[in-house]
C-alpha cells in the first residue's frame, strides 16, 4: 500500500521532520484540519487495521502521534471517483480480480461531500 508511505511522509512534514514533500497537494487534506498530526494519524490507524485484515504488517509504533479517531474530513465526490478510477486502472493491470471489490474508496475519516475534483488535484485523469 503506497499510501502509507505517503502518509507517513505526510506526517513527517506535519511535524516539521522532513523538507521534502512539502508540496504534495494531498497534504492539503491533514494540513487544514485543526490538529493535522492527530489527524493523520487516524489515517494511518485506518491504513493500519485495513492492512491487517488483507494480511500485511504495517509497523504501529510509525505513528507519532495519537490518533484522534473522531476526525472527520470533506471529500468532494468528484475526488473520490478520481482516485477511486485511479486505483482501479492500476489493479485492472496488477491484480484483475480483484477489481469488482472496488465499490468504495473512502477512508473511514473522510466524508463525501458533493463537489468536483479538488482544485489542489494535480492529476490529468
Amino acid at each position: 500500500m503506497s499510501c502509507w508511505r505517503e502518509a507517513l511522509l505526510a506526517q513527517a512534514v506535519l511535524g516539521g521532520k522532513t523538507k521534502g514533500y512539502r508540496n504534495h497537494p494531498q497534504l492539503t487534506r491533514f494540513a487544514t484540519c485543526e490538529s493535522p498530526l492527530p489527524a493523520v494519524a487516524a489515517y494511518l490507524e485506518g491504513l493500519r487495521v485495513e492492512a491487517t485484515i488483507r494480511g500485511y504488517r504495517f509497523d504501529a509504533t510509525r505513528i507519532v502521534a495519537a490518533p484522534d479517531l473522531a476526525v472527520r474530513i470533506p471529500v468532494t465526490e468528484g475526488q473520490l471517483n478520481l482516485e477511486l478510477e485511479h486505483l482501479r486502472v492500476k489493479v485492472r493491470s496488477r491484480q484483475p480480480d480483484w477489481e469488482p471489490k472496488l465499490v468504495s474508496l473512502a477512508h473511514p475519516i473522510f466524508v463525501p461531500v458533493l463537489g468536483p475534483v479538488e482544485p489542489w488535484e494535480r492529476s490529468s485523469t
